[in-house]
C-alpha cells in the first residue's frame, strides 16, 4: 500500500477549498482518506493554510509521498511556526537595559 499527502477539493464550485489528507494513493482525489492533517485555502490572501506539520513528519517518516503543493505548503508552514517561535523566545527574554530602581521601604504608623 502506498500512502500520499496530497488535497482533497471541497467548496463551492468557483471557489475551492482544499483539505490536506493522507490517503492511499489508490483511492481517488476526494475518494476515501486515513488522516486530516490540515487545510488550504487558495483565494485567501497572506497566509493561507494551516497544518500539522508535526503529523506530516511522521507520515513521512513512514514512508509516504506528498504531493509537490503539500511539499510546499509543509516547507512554508514549518518557516511560519519557525519564524513565530523566535518571536516569541525575544518578547520573553529579560531586557537589560532597562533597570528599576528599588522602592523605598513604605513605613506604618501605629
Amino acid at each position: 500500500m502506498s500512502v500520499s499527502i496530497r488535497l482533497r477539493r471541497e467548496g463551492a464550485k468557483n471557489r475551492p477549498y482544499y483539505k490536506v489528507v493522507v490517503a492511499d494513493s489508490r483511492s481517488p482525489r476526494d475518494g476515501k482518506f486515513i488522516e486530516v492533517i490540515g487545510a488550504y485555502d487558495p483565494k485567501k490572501p497572506g497566509h493561507n493554510s494551516s497544518l500539522d506539520v508535526e503529523r506530516a513528519e511522521y507520515w513521512i517518516s513512514k514512508g509516504a509521498q506528498p504531493s509537490d503543493t503539500v511539499r510546499s505548503l509543509i516547507k512554508k508552514n514549518k518557516k511560519q511556526a519557525a519564524t513565530a517561535e523566535a518571536s516569541s523566545q525575544a518578547e520573553h527574554a529579560p531586557s537589560e537595559s532597562i533597570q528599576q530602581e528599588p522602592l523605598p521601604p513604605v513605613e506604618t504608623s501605629s
